[in-house]
């Protein structure tokens, strides 16, 4: 159910606009309360009107921007942006600043054709080791980061032991492969 609800979202708010809790249980065909139930639901976004603007994919700025059929997006972390294209069915432009060098990284993603147009070419993206189910957000999305290369993510490897850095181009099909397990 959870999966069903969060593809529903993230096709949703890949529109570019707030989608009610009613609209979103009755695309996914699922009762009002299993939005509130689902795991991850404490770290759904709402505006002041009670509408769900974020949930991974996000209408409220973070470090990485994410753009899709022209609507300015943001997602939680690095590997989101490699995650989220293939579960909406669209191609996104990736636009993210290293959090140690502060060097702009950019790159596209094509749910059928991965990752191109990657500046700087040698850009890497970590991955968190130790997720802690009750707070994702936090110990997965927010360590979650590109960096300009390996160099510039050597605090963060100190930092997250169990974490893992990876080339972006070999971290899109590892993140594919659980990406079609947790979505499909």
């Amino acid at each position: 159910m959870t999966s069903v609800l969060m593809t529903t979202a993230l096709r949703r708010l890949a529109l570019g606009t707030p989608i009610s809790k009613d609209d979103l249980a009755a695309t996914a065909g699922v009762d009002v309360a299993d939005v509130d139930n689902a795991p991850g639901a404490e770290d759904i976004e709402y505006d002041d009107e009670g509408r769900i603007v974020g949930w991974g994919l996000t209408l409220i700025p973070t470090p990485h921007a994410f753009i899709v059929d022209g609507h300015q997006l943001y997602t939680w972390c690095a590997a989101d942006t490699l995650l989220f294209p293939a579960i909406i069915g669209s191609r996104a432009k990736v636009e993210s600043q290293c959090p140690a060098s502060d060097v702009a990284i950019h790159l596209t993603v094509d749910p059928r054709d991965g990752v191109s147009d990657l500046s700087p070419a040698d850009a890497v993206i970590s991955i968190p080791g130790d997720l802690d189910s009750a707070r994702l957000r936090d110990s997965c999305c927010s360590p979650g980061h590109f960096f300009a290369n390996a160099k510039a993510a050597a605090d963060w490897r100190a930092q997250y032991p169990t974490g893992t850095v990876l080339p972006v181009a070999d971290a899109y099909p590892r993140l594919q492969s659980i990406s079609d397990l947790l979505f499909n």
